[in-house]
């Protein structure tokens, strides 16, 4: 199930045939940045690129090369970067030149534009579909010209102006499609132009020019209809782009405020954003506090509290407060723009099912096309049709069977479920991995930063013995003060008096703190400095074993005599960790707690959230043996944690999910999935996304299949018209689409859509 993090190693596939009649580009990319190479690579614009047949005939074409490193193809920017050596690289050239492209080279200077519909030549591009209006027009010349051939005097006169107005629509409504399929002939493709153009020059030649032109207007204005529905899919992400503004109020040398494109902006400076905007840039907050909706790039429904400290992102929206924010990534390297990045290398990988198709495809159209020719041959012979009878059926034959529905089945279906994710705060690197998410027999949790916090807070205090409660947590806040212990810290944000002056402060390493307040010497500490001064009684030594045995560290505060206080401090479990593994268990899958932890801690923090295998006192190393082991044990496993220390485990895992991914290029770089807002119950979310993901998937399969093969059988036992055929494969095509954009509704559900069982 895993495979290579970078896509551009991918197996080269081996396709015959070439959708691009049916198969959009679906990769949008950064409108404001230049698609870049690979490191070493050279990268190459070629205008005719961009659909995933395309990319397969050029993999085909440069397998026999050697000296060929890697191929990073980006399909949304009509771009391929190419990894090869000196003497490789010239005969890779010629080899994409052979197969019909045109590489030129790039650079920083003339870098294409990538905005998608832009000096597009694809046959599903506005560029190739230049007005609604002159389909309509080659649909009424078509009419006309059926209306010429049933009214019209049997007169040559009559008979060649009738012909003449078929030529014209189909002049207006196929130009393109028989430029196209003039050149995939020459190549020795058969894709849906090829067939196309071959089905109605037949038409025409055989005497049924009013049906040629009538199939031609059809088929182009289901193509265009076609292309308004795909793009839905390809601007899920691209739309994005348009969540952060333009220009940021940055201040100036002299501290005047002024506007400045975010491409402008510098590192380290100021922007102020006002309540009601957006965020232009990544940044962290110095002064002011609000609330900022982050739906947009952690897909969290409510509004998080942002205050001086607290980091902010491109794109989210600053609800009540201004802000003055200092700039800590440039827009291209923002979060918003790694999330795009991200997501269009996600949808240039082949999912599984796409794979399948495309190999499928491979056989079925030179197949279809022999079929064809049979029936041209033998149903003369065999049902006593005229030739003239059997070349139309076999003409209808080739319409019908065209593999457009199938081919562009899969990758709708797969963009969409990434899109969807993306849009819940959950970042899918392929569609291998939201394919196979539905498999995940086990699932493997750190415990920091993923089950609970991450980070120390205090969870209960009691005086231990006789005194006055308000003047012990003074005299404990103002010792914890003078502290940077991350449990000092827990203290002190929880105990809200105010600290006294502390003389003759000294830090205590491995035990604490020590100093005067008031004039009395205190002590600040653990178990082992009360040990050492010699306060540790039976009864204190049980009540310090009840808080560990919780995974609770505990402090204490003494005086030179006795202990005065215990404070109880934990890193707190998440409030959705209970409801993420119960939805994972709802799900069939086990789960398994992984920590560094000690045993107790972990076996205390896994009880709560209610996992019952929690293995403590793990190394990095020995998580991952723990990955092998369940793998062996249950089959295909998940890991969940930070991205960092957990990367071994990440690694070995059948797919990695990386929590705190906003910000964090690390868990961006080495997760195959990375859960933007830290929610756990995004990790069931992206199963229950694969099952549905995967059910669409062959549902259009299904479909594009089963409704060919009625037509197909129509056609040659039955009365199958050409106008039939291109109903049967543009409604094919069509419902896939259709039933593949579903899964984008669910990415408008609300952040309990998990408790009803779907996404």
């Amino acid at each position: 199930m895993k495979i290579q993090h970078t896509h551009c190693h991918a197996p080269i596939a081996v396709a015959a045939t070439d959708c691009c009649g049916a198969a959009p580009v679906l990769t949008p990319v950064l409108a404001h940045q230049a698609p870049a190479a690979d490191a070493s690579g050279q990268l190459f614009r070629i205008a005719t690129m961009d659909c995933s047949a395309e990319e397969s005939e050029i993999r085909q074409a440069l397998e026999p090369i050697t000296g060929i490193k890697s191929l990073g193809f980006q399909l949304g920017a009509r771009t391929l970067s190419i990894n090869a050596s000196d003497a490789a690289l010239p005969l890779a050239l010629a080899a994409i030149r052979k197969a019909g492209f045109d590489p030129q080279p790039v650079t920083s200077n003339d870098a294409p534009s990538s905005e998608p519909g832009r000096d597009h030549e694809h046959a599903h591009s506005h560029a190739a579909y230049p007005g609604f209006w002159r389909f309509v027009l080659a649909l009424l010349l078509a009419t006309s010209a059926e209306l010429l051939a049933y009214f019209a005097p049997d007169t040559t006169a009559w008979k060649v102006a009738g012909m003449a107005v078929a030529l014209l629509a189909i002049w207006l409504a196929g130009l393109d499609t028989y430029k196209k399929g003039i050149a995939a002939l020459l190549r020795g493709k058969l894709n849906i132009n090829a067939l196309m153009s071959v089905a109605v020059t037949g038409a025409f030649v055989i005497g049924q020019w009013p049906e040629a032109a009538m199939v031609m207007a059809l088929y182009a204005i289901a193509e265009w209809i076609e292309a308004k529905a795909v793009d839905r899919a390809r601007n899920a992400i691209k739309g994005l782009l348009d969540l952060a503004p333009a220009q940021a109020l940055m201040r100036q040398a002299d501290g005047a405020w002024r506007l400045t494109p975010v491409g402008s902006v510098l590192l380290e400076a100021w922007v102020r954003v006002k309540p009601g905007e957006r965020v232009p840039l990544d940044g962290v907050v110095m002064q002011g506090s609000s609330a900022i909706n982050q739906a947009p790039i952690t897909g969290e429904s409510l509004p998080v509290d942002k205050s001086p400290g607290d980091s902010v992102f491109a794109g989210t929206i600053n609800a009540t407060g201004e802000l003055q924010v200092r700039v800590t990534a440039a827009a291209n390297h923002s979060t918003l723009a790694r999330i795009i990045h991200a997501v269009e290398q996600a949808q240039g990988t082949r999912a599984p099912t796409q794979r399948f198709v495309d190999r499928f495809a491979a056989v079925y159209t030179p197949a279809i096309f022999a079929i064809a020719i049979t029936v041209l041959v033998l149903t003369p012979f065999l049902m006593g049709l005229s030739w003239q009878e059997a070349a139309y059926k076999a003409l209808v034959l080739l319409v019908i069977a065209c593999p457009c529905a199938l081919v562009i089945s899969t990758p709708v279906t797969v963009v969409s479920g990434l899109s969807a994710a993306a849009r819940r705060g959950i970042l899918i690197k392929g569609g291998t991995y939201l394919e196979n998410a539905r498999l995940l027999k086990a699932v493997a949790l750190d415990k920091t930063g993923t089950l609970t916090e991450g980070k120390p807070a205090l969870v209960g205090w009691r005086l231990w013995g006789e005194g006055d409660k308000v003047q012990v947590k003074q005299l404990a806040a103002s010792l914890a003060a003078r502290s940077d212990h991350p449990v000092a810290k827990a203290i002190v944000a929880s105990l809200t008096d105010s600290a006294l002056e502390v003389q003759r402060f000294t830090a205590l390493p491995g035990r604490g703190v020590q100093g005067t307040v008031s004039g009395q010497t205190l002590q600040l500490g653990n178990h082992r400095l009360m040990h050492e001064s010699g306060f540790c009684s039976p009864e204190l030594e049980a009540e310090l074993a009840m808080h560990e045995g919780q995974g609770r560290s505990v402090t204490m505060l003494a005086d030179t005599h006795r202990v005065l206080a215990l404070f109880a401090v934990a890193d707190t479990l998440k409030p959705s960790s209970i409801q993420a593994t119960a939805e994972l268990k709802a799900l069939g899958v086990t789960v398994v707690m992984l920590t560094g932890d000690n045993t107790a801690t972990a076996k205390a923090i896994a009880a709560r959230a209610g996992i019952s295998d929690a293995r403590g006192d793990l190394l990095p190393e020995a998580k991952l043996d723990a990955i092998k082991e369940m793998q062996q044990r249950y089959g295909a496993t998940a890991m969940v944690g930070d991205g960092i220390n957990d990367a071994p485990a990440l690694a070995q895992a059948d797919i990695g999910f990386a929590m705190g991914g906003a910000g964090s290029d690390t868990a961006m770089e080495t997760a195959d999935v990375v859960i933007m807002n830290d929610d756990l119950r995004r990790v069931a979310e992206t199963v229950r996304l694969s099952k549905r993901t995967h059910a669409v998937l062959w549902q259009n399969i299904m479909l594009a299949l089963g409704i060919k093969s009625v037509f197909l059988l129509l056609a040659v036992f039955g009365t199958a018209t050409m106008w039939m055929a291109v109903f049967a494969d543009m409604g094919a095509s069509l419902l896939v689409v259709g039933n593949g954009l579903r899964l984008l509704r669910g990415a408008k559900d609300t952040q309990d859509a998990g408790k009803r069982g779907k996404i």
